[in-house]
């Protein structure tokens, strides 16, 4: 029996909140005296598999189905599943993402699991109870959930565990086959892209964002936007009233009816700050707002503010980022 661990991959590389749920679950595995498999879903390299091993994690099943390249809720599903049933594994650790908010509930049903979603600590064991500690209230407040069920699936939000680095360690990579079939792939979704017009980083996974709202008085004004972030490495993002009205795709929302990101460094200019933009982006490491209105509810919210006006300070803080270089 072990702690199964469900890593997400793209373009080979693992996903910097696998890394955080790798950690997370080799922890757990520690506290219950046993060890921690990863699952890989999505398109990796037996390198960067093997790797996890500086995270705690054992050994690595690996299905080479290639059609497991893009999600697919009910392939996934049926992958983590069977990985599940293979290592008679009675936790489930994934990360509360996109994938993970998707297959959690499929998962939970299939498997007769309970599920405690955007978990932000180590579970507690005390008295033979498993109890989770998991934010709510758009991270306003925080509920000790336990978990009753034999199975118990955890879904960590991101940045909310630090990922270990053990160097020399290795995990064993074993080829593994769920047994897909067409029927598994019935729901595949049309391809949707999501990336930054200026790098193609996916917003999501990117460690730094830097995001406009309606401040920014349209849509010819965003290439100041895009100078930052490309001197940045960052991606770029809007607040849902920018993509109402098309100033920008709909695929860089972010707030609570759009994308959730996790970035060390979210830089927001232009935005007053509403409850649903937060709510997005409220686990974010460091915020920086840069507003005129010294009022912008963002204040409150933000590590570092700047009172100003956007069309002034971002040309001088690209320029300071490229002097740093």
């Amino acid at each position: 029996m072990s702690v199964l661990v469900v890593v997400e991959c793209d373009k080979g590389e693992v996903k910097k909140s696998s890394l955080e749920v790798a950690s997370y679950g080799a922890q757990v595995a520690q506290m219950l005296g046993t060890t921690a498999t990863a699952v890989a879903v999505g398109e990796a390299t037996e390198a960067n598999l093997a790797a996890l091993g500086e995270q705690g994690i054992t050994k690595v099943l690996f299905d080479a189905e290639p059609r497991l390249k893009d999600f697919v809720n009910g392939a996934y599903t049926k992958l983590i599943a069977a990985a599940a049933d293979k290592e008679q594994a009675k936790v489930i650790v994934l990360a509360n993402s996109n994938i993970g908010a998707s297959v959690g509930s499929r998962l939970a049903v299939r498997l007769k699991a309970s599920l405690a979603t955007n978990v932000v600590e180590l579970p507690k064991t005390d008295g033979g109870q498993f109890t989770v500690k998991r934010g709510a209230f758009s991270g306003k407040a925080f509920a000790d959930v336990t978990l009753s069920g034999d199975r118990k699936i955890i879904a960590v939000k991101k940045n909310s565990i630090e990922a270990q680095h053990n160097g020399g360690q290795t995990a064993q990579v074993e080829s593994f086959t769920a047994q897909l079939s067409d029927a598994d792939f019935a729901d595949a979704p049309k391809q949707v892209i999501m990336q930054d017009q200026a790098g193609g980083i996916l917003l999501p996974e990117a460690d730094k964002v830097v995001s406009g709202g309606r401040g920014m008085k349209g849509p010819e004004n965003w290439h100041l936007i895009e100078d930052l972030a490309k001197a940045l490495g960052a991606a770029t993002a809007c607040s849902k009233p920018v993509s109402d009205v098309d100033w920008r795709p709909h695929h860089e929302h972010v707030g609570q009816t759009g994308i959730t990101v996790s970035p060390n460094l979210y830089i927001a200019c232009g935005i007053s700050g509403a409850i649903q933009h937060l709510a997005g982006v409220n686990s974010s490491k460091v915020i920086v707002v840069i507003n005129k209105d010294p009022e912008a509810p963002f204040f409150k919210a933000a590590d570092y503010g700047i009172v100003g006006d956007v069309f002034e300070v971002l040309p001088k803080l690209t320029q300071a980022v490229k002097e740093l270089g």
